[in-house]
């Protein structure tokens, strides 16, 4: 039984690879064991053959979930476990991906792990996963815990997003899978921790569990270079971040490195309780951005037209030198309030009694004229609280 030898490239991009036989295919398909078994008793190399993706017989039969099949090739060819796809998938991850459970455990334990073959184990597919994160992704957790049993280097995975198997498991609530990894010791928390996912979450109680474990995870930034605390503050959980402060309220002093503050960030999206959270924690948190332009987190309110927050910054004692501070451009919270056309946070400002209108910016205007001239060119604005 003559094999079609015509090639293709191999799945690792090389020249020669023996493309598959279009009635092994057929084989692989069905779970036809008896057919595979005769076209490879005429030619052992027919099962090294592939379609143009890389697919193997062995990631093909994974794919559909024939066990027997896949039993009975790898009797045959053992070093199908470890070949890989255009995508970079092993027969393990193929069979995790598609649902195919009982086939994935069995190619974990029988195979893979009583050779020894770690590497297969822990392969990464083109997007950095590896058959952790896809178990785990995909819901199957009895699963996830075998391959964690398994081998424990795949907790330190993480893929081209910045996610480790244990963001993936805080993410989809599988607590017991998440306190598994937490108590491994060198499982990944780079890049989006399940810190991060914790937070997003909103769950304080393994936020304390995460604090109690491992703390450093509260300053470890993801690939937008987000802390989970920074995480707490634009996603307003205030409960998880008073987690975070009561800690260690170190971490409500933080800066990105452009140089933000924490309550710039509570400003931007006009979140009162987390910025109230930050400041019974830090009393003395920053509230003014170091990168040059010196905007406080008052400047930035009003650029977003958050009045709620504008006025809570205004009724908060350790913030009350905010009303008259000036950017880099020496402008005020009143000069950028008259900018943005909003008589609501103008009145609330000129309220105040430590308002001084006079003040004058760069460009040799006092808000105060900036405002008499912005009311005159709209007269259907409702200036209030002038004085």
């Amino acid at each position: 039984m003559a094999a079609n030898t015509s090639t293709t490239p191999s799945s690792s991009g090389g020249q020669g690879q023996p493309r598959i036989d279009r009635r092994l295919l057929q084989a692989a398909t069905s779970g036809d064991s008896g057919s595979m078994k005769a076209m490879a008793s005429q030619d052992p190399s027919i099962l090294l053959g592939t379609p143009p993706l890389g697919n193997t017989v062995l990631h093909i039969s994974s794919v559909h979930g024939h066990e027997g099949f896949c039993k009975d090739v790898l009797e045959l060819e053992e070093s199908l476990l470890t070949a890989v796809n255009s995508d970079k998938e092993t027969p393990l991850v193929a069979a995790v991906r598609s649902g195919r459970v009982s086939l994935a455990s069995v190619l974990l334990s029988r195979y893979c792990r009583s050779r020894q073959l770690s590497d297969a184990i822990l392969r990464q597919d083109k997007d950095g996963c590896n058959a952790l994160h896809h178990a785990i992704r995909s819901g199957h957790r009895e699963l996830a815990m075998e391959l964690i049993a398994a081998e424990p280097g795949l907790c330190k995975g993480v893929d081209k997003y910045g996610e480790s198997p244990m963001f993936i498991a805080a993410m989809r609530g599988f607590a017991h899978i998440f306190e598994k990894l937490l108590n491994i010791p060198d499982s990944s928390h780079a890049g989006r921790n399940g810190l991060h996912a914790v937070v997003e979450n909103g769950d304080k109680d393994s936020a304390i569990k995460i604090m109690g474990i491992r703390p450093e995870m509260a300053r470890a930034a993801n690939m937008n270079n987000n802390t989970p605390l920074r995480v707490a503050v634009l996603f307003n959980k205030p409960d998880v971040l008073r987690v975070l402060l009561e800690h260690d309220c170190s971490l409500g002093y933080e800066l990105t490195k452009s140089g933000a503050p924490l309550l710039t960030a509570a400003s931007f999206r006009g979140h009162v309780d987390v910025a109230r959270e930050i400041l019974s924690n830090c009393p003395d948190a920053p509230y003014c951005t170091v990168d040059g332009k010196q905007w406080t987190c008052l400047h930035t309110a009003i650029s977003h037209n958050h009045t709620e927050f504008v006025e809570f910054i205004l009724a908060t004692p350790q913030l009350r030198k905010l009303v008259n501070m000036q950017t880099s451009k020496g402008e005020t919270a009143l000069h950028m309030a008259v900018q943005k056309c909003n008589p609501k946070t103008a009145a609330a400002l000129l309220s105040h009694e430590d308002i001084d209108p006079t003040v004058v910016a760069d460009n040799n205007s006092p808000a105060a004229w900036s405002l008499a001239q912005t009311t005159n060119q709209a007269k259907t604005l409702n200036w209030v609280g002038s004085r």
